[in-house]
């Protein structure tokens, strides 16, 4: 947005419901909102949906202030938006970064039980940021990241919001919530909407995640939008439902345990003299090593341990060590007692 002093105001009644053409000038008043329900909502640069009087773009403080925006996409109140978040946790940010990059930032609405947490991240990606009831209303997907505890209070809150729209502008609920199946959100959001169920895990926020995913209801046309969007985030599969559960025992907790084992094999290093730091690179890059041996060659994880221990080794040695304290019992039951 910018300030244009030598544009004029345009006639009273213009650019309702209908929709304004793009480069219509709107007044701002201090205090005034610029847009409402039925009025063109202005899409801003960053951070911010619904840009206040004497907000950042404000130079002058005498009313009226009149602005040029460039309207984007106007439809069913005022104009609407891909990609909307509810919950900027940290699996839900995690999501939003991935999708910022998939389908750019401008596409991408964030919203938050504490609106200055979606403020901040929002102005870190470039995004914009409103309310869960904005987001309900003018997105098409909608990710539900809130606890599975919280959702079915939140879903109760918006289902007039949903039921409103659904006939006019269908969208998509996309759920990652652990534990709650697509009925069950169905159930809680009040009807049975279009639905994705996908189940991250938190190095999606560096590209590099594992994401299960499941739908119903969804068109293959809208589906293959999502997984686009979805691309930065990493590897993407689809699971029949009754496999989610047990694909986020192992994905989803997984990085936890392989921390532990990370911080295990660093705590090792350093009592055989390495500097914690040192200690922590090696044990880090060796994971990251090791799972791409595992991805790009297809192997066995029993074949590549094989290759790396030479008969009566310092290898060797060490599995005997592992296997005699039960590590792979314990790792096996980690994933059960998640499940």
């Amino acid at each position: 947005c910018r300030k244009n002093p030598d544009l004029k105001p345009s006639p009273e009644g213009e650019g309702g419901p209908a929709g304004p053409e793009e480069g219509r000038v709107w007044p701002l008043l201090p205090g005034q909102k610029v847009a409402a329900a039925g009025s063109p909502l202005i899409r801003p640069l960053r951070g911010q949906l619904l840009p206040q009087g004497r907000s950042r773009f404000s130079v002058d403080k005498t009313p009226p202030l009149y602005y040029h925006y460039t309207v984007y996409k106007i439809r069913y109140r005022g104009f609407f938006m891909k990609y909307g978040f509810i919950g900027c946790g940290n699996m839900g940010g995690a999501v939003a970064r991935a999708v910022c990059k998939g389908a750019g930032a401008g596409d991408v609405l964030l919203a938050n039980r504490t609106p200055a947490k979606a403020q901040a991240l929002a102005e870190e990606l470039g995004c914009a940021c409103g309310t869960n009831e904005e987001v309900a209303s003018i997105c098409d997907f909608i990710f539900l990241g809130v606890k599975p505890q919280m959702m079915a209070d939140m879903l109760d809150e918006l289902a007039p919001a949903l039921e409103a729209r659904a006939e006019s502008r269908p969208f998509v609920l996309v759920t990652m919530a652990a534990g709650l199946s697509m009925q069950q959100i169905r159930m809680m959001a009040g009807s049975g909407y279009p639905i994705i169920r996908m189940m991250p895990n938190t190095p999606v926020a560096l590209g590099d995640g594992m994401i299960q995913y499941c739908s119903d209801d969804v068109e293959p046309d809208k589906l293959n939008e999502w997984l686009t969007a979805m691309a930065p985030a990493g590897r993407l599969d689809a699971v029949p439902e009754s496999l989610i559960d047990a694909a986020s025992a192992v994905s989803g907790c997984g990085p936890a345990w392989a921390y532990q084992f990370m911080e295990a094999l660093a705590d090792g290093g350093v009592a055989a003299g390495l500097p914690r730091a040192k200690a922590q690179e090696y044990a880090a890059q060796m994971l990251l090593g090791s799972a791409r041996m595992v991805l790009e060659t297809g192997k066995h994880p029993g074949e590549l341990k094989d290759a790396v221990c030479s008969p009566g080794g310092s290898t060797i040695q060490g599995v005997r060590a592992l296997e005699t304290a039960g590590m792979r019992g314990a790792v096996f039951n980690a994933v059960i007692a998640a499940y």
